[in-house]
């Protein structure tokens, strides 16, 4: 009987976690075993063969079957990284404007936000993905675009085909946080190394004058706040001088309330200033009431403030259309607000603007849809989190979009008022990205891309506080 790590370990009926404690390796990498995505030592097949009792041959044969055709997912667990992939820019660098490097940079959404002032310019992105990696370079012409997983990248390739950054932005995956260490007991080449500390061995062997690292709120109070404490204090041990805050992009002009946890820190020790909201809604922070949260200062000053862009001002413009139908024409018979306007960014062609086929069960489900999973009719779902199955308010900026906004199953995502889950294009223009802005793979992950990307009117913030800052 030919057995591969994974099934021999359900034959076992032991789980992850202790095989790799027996094993003495991490889950992560028990993980890439049992995706076939790496290739184990003699030693550790022996030492995996023996925890599950099972013959050496039989699991050497069946891995290696299993790593001829892997079970690829996404990300630095489950992903096998293209190492050799690099795009090249297509357009000559200005040496005038401020360079910017991003690490982790899936479709440029924080970089493409810098873009948007014309002192800066993306020399360089950094992704493990070939697709998020096309979108990247499709839309940062003047920056080199490296396909590899950040462990074996060489600062030395950065530096030497690029100009010195001004500043390095980048968001590691949450994974990557679970074990980071004080950075003077980093070993530089150590492959165990988190993403959140290969984030800090670019930056210190590169000395821009600015980082951004942006994450998930939840960064806050992971493993007591222990974790974002470590990363506070590794940019401290490598010169900067930074500063965090919890940021609502629909107190931005985003159509959106998207919360991320932002940190700022300036290598010649600079005060950062933190851009003032422009704009005002009722929003609970995932935070809580944490001193990190910034917010519009309630009183009289909200009186001063715009009101937050609602869904329908940013997507109003978009013709009606069924499940499983799509458009390639804006209306024509409405004047567009002033976000579809900027929005639209003079494009000519709707791209992208495609419903979901749904079934006839979902869509009795979608007609019956309300602001939650409990106003549809007792008994027509069995199971669900509150926010499934349930309708967006057009009169408000949308809920944080999910990686699967266009199946209501999975999160709040129907349509304010068509019977159908929000298009790909819908999902774009929540997200702020231009209606001319390129992406590139299959449907559902252009529609990964949108939903896992920091919104670009998030990163213009940034930039412009970064430029009042310096």
């Amino acid at each position: 009987m030919v057995l591969d790590i994974r099934s021999a370990r359900q034959v076992s009926r032991m789980r992850q976690r202790d095989l790799a404690a027996a094993a003495g390796i991490s889950v992560h990498e028990l993980m890439k075993l049992e995706r076939g995505l790496i290739i184990p030592s003699e030693r550790l097949l022996r030492q995996i063969s023996n925890c599950l009792g099972v013959d050496i041959d039989q699991i050497s044969v069946g891995q290696n079957k299993l790593f001829e055709n892997p079970l690829i997912g996404e990300g630095y667990v489950t992903a096998r990284p293209e190492s050799t992939k690099v795009i090249p820019r297509r357009k000559p660098l200005d040496c005038t404007k401020k360079s910017v490097i991003d690490l982790f940079c899936g479709v440029g959404g924080l970089s493409y936000g810098f873009e948007m002032h014309e002192e800066f310019q993306v020399v360089a992105g950094v992704d493990l993905l070939s697709d998020r990696l096309q979108t990247f370079s499709s839309n940062h012409g003047a920056a080199n675009a490296y396909g590899q997983d950040i462990h074996t990248l060489s600062t030395d390739v950065l530096e030497n085909e690029n100009p010195r950054p001004f500043v390095i932005v980048g968001g590691p995956p949450c994974q990557g946080f679970s074990s980071i260490r004080p950075f003077r007991n980093i070993e530089r080449n150590d492959p165990r190394n988190s993403l959140a500390e290969q984030f800090c061995r670019i930056v210190h062997d590169l000395q821009p004058e600015w980082i951004v690292f942006e994450n998930v709120v939840g960064l806050l109070t992971h493993d007591k706040g222990k974790t974002f404490q470590a990363t506070m204090e590794a940019f401290k041990e490598i010169g900067y001088r930074t500063s965090a805050k919890v940021l609502n992009a629909a107190y931005y002009g985003l159509p959106q309330c998207r919360e991320r946890l932002i940190i700022v820190g300036s290598r010649k020790g600079k005060p950062f200033k933190w851009t003032q909201p422009t704009h005002w809604c009722e929003h609970r922070s995932m935070a809580g009431r944490q001193e990190f949260v910034l917010k519009p200062l309630e009183g009289l000053f909200t009186q001063d403030l715009q009101s937050a862009v609602t869904i329908d001002e940013a997507i109003h413009d978009l013709p009606q259309i069924e499940s499983g139908k799509h458009a390639i024409t804006y209306r024509n018979d409405i004047e567009p607000t002033p976000y579809e306007s900027f929005i639209r960014n003079g494009a000519q062609q709707l791209k992208m603007h495609e419903a979901t086929a749904h079934s006839p069960r979902m869509l009795e489900i979608i007609k019956q849809a309300g602001d939650n999973i409990n106003a549809l009719p007792e008994g027509m779902v069995k199971s669900g989190f509150s926010s499934c199955y349930s309708r967006l308010n057009g009169a408000e900026p949308s809920v944080t979009l999910t990686v699967n906004f266009v199946h209501p199953a999975s999160n709040r995502c129907i349509h304010p008022h068509q019977d159908r889950a929000l298009t790909p294009r819908e999902g774009a223009r929540l997200q702020g990205f231009l209606d001319n802005f390129e992406f590139f793979g299959t449907r559902s992950q252009i529609v990964k891309q949108i939903g896992n990307a920091v919104p670009p009117l998030l990163g213009r913030v940034i930039a412009k506080a970064i430029l009042e800052s310096d």
